[in-house]
C-alpha cells in the first residue's frame, strides 16, 4: 500500500530548484548584493565622517563648540536614527524616485540605504571619537597644530581602529538593509529569497540564501576584525 503526500508537499518538492541550478541564480545576486552594499557604504564613510566629526567638534569641549548647531545636528541625526528601515523605504519613494527616475532596481535601493546608513555611522564614529583621551587634542593644540591637523591626526587617527570596528558594523548592517530592500525588486540575495524561496515556497533557495548571507555576514565580521588587530599597536604585537 503506497503512502500519499499532502498536495502542499508534492507542489514544494516539484517546485525546488536543483543544487546544481543555484550558482546561476545565487551569484549574480551575490554581485548585486555587494554592488548595492558598496556604493552605499562609499557614501556613508564621505558623509558619515564629516557628520560626525562636526558632531564631536561642536558639542561641548569640542574644537569649536556651537550649542545651538549641535542641538539640530544631533536632532537630525536621531531621526535617521529612529526610523525603521521598511519605514523609511516606503516614506521616501517618491523622493527616490525624482532623485534616481525609479522606485525599483539598486538605484533606488541606494536612497534609502544611505540615508539609514550615514546617521548610523556618523554616531558610530562620533562615540569613537569621544573615546580618544582629551589629553591627545590639548597636546596637539599645544604644539600648534591647525584644526584640521587635530582632526586628521589627534582624533582621526587616534580613533582609526575603532572607526574601522564601526565601519564593520555598519558594513553588515546595510548587508541586512539590502535583504530588505529585494522586496522592492533591488535585486541582490533579498529578491532571490523573496520571489524564489518564500513566493514559490522553494525550500533550496531559501536555504541558499540564508547560508550565503551568513557566510557574507562572516567574512565580512572577519575582514573587519582583521583590519582592528592589524591596525591596534598592542593587538598587533600578539
Amino acid at each position: 500500500m503506497g503512502v500519499t503526500l499532502p498536495s502542499a508537499v508534492i507542489v514544494r518538492t516539484l517546485a525546488d530548484t536543483p543544487i546544481a541550478d543555484l550558482p546561476a541564480l545565487l551569484v549574480p545576486a551575490l554581485g548585486e548584493t555587494l554592488a548595492m552594499v558598496g556604493i552605499v557604504m562609499l557614501v556613508v564613510v564621505l558623509a558619515g565622517t564629516p557628520t560626525a566629526v562636526c558632531l564631536h567638534n561642536m558639542a561641548p569641549g569640542g574644537l569649536f563648540e556651537n550649542k545651538a548647531v549641535y542641538g539640530v545636528l544631533s536632532w537630525i541625526v536621531n531621526i535617521g536614527r529612529s526610523l525603521p528601515f521598511l519605514v523609511l523605504m516606503a516614506a521616501i519613494v517618491p523622493f527616490t524616485r525624482f532623485v534616481t527616475g525609479t522606485n525599483i532596481g539598486i538605484a533606488a535601493a541606494v536612497v534609502p540605504m544611505s540615508l539609514a546608513g550615514i546617521p548610523f555611522f556618523a554616531r558610530l564614529v562620533e562615540n569613537c571619537l569621544r573615546e580618544v583621551p582629551r589629553s591627545v587634542t590639548q597636546a596637539a593644540r599645544a604644539s600648534g597644530g591647525s584644526p584640521l591637523q587635530i582632526i586628521r591626526s589627534a582624533q582621526l587617527g587616534e580613533a582609526f581602529p575603532a572607526i574601522l570596528g564601526g565601519l564593520t558594523i555598519n558594513t553588515i548592517a546595510m548587508i541586512e538593509y539590502s535583504a530588505i530592500a529585494g522586496t522592492i525588486g533591488a535585486g541582490g540575495i533579498g529578491y532571490v529569497a523573496v520571489t524564489y524561496g518564500y513566493q514559490r515556497f522553494d525550500q533550496t533557495v531559501m536555504i541558499a540564501t540564508v547560508v550565503l548571507l551568513i557566510a557574507l555576514v562572516t567574512a565580512v565580521q572577519l575582514l573587519g576584525d582583521g583590519l582592528v588587530r592589524a591596525t591596534t599597536p598592542h593587538l598587533r604585537r600578539r
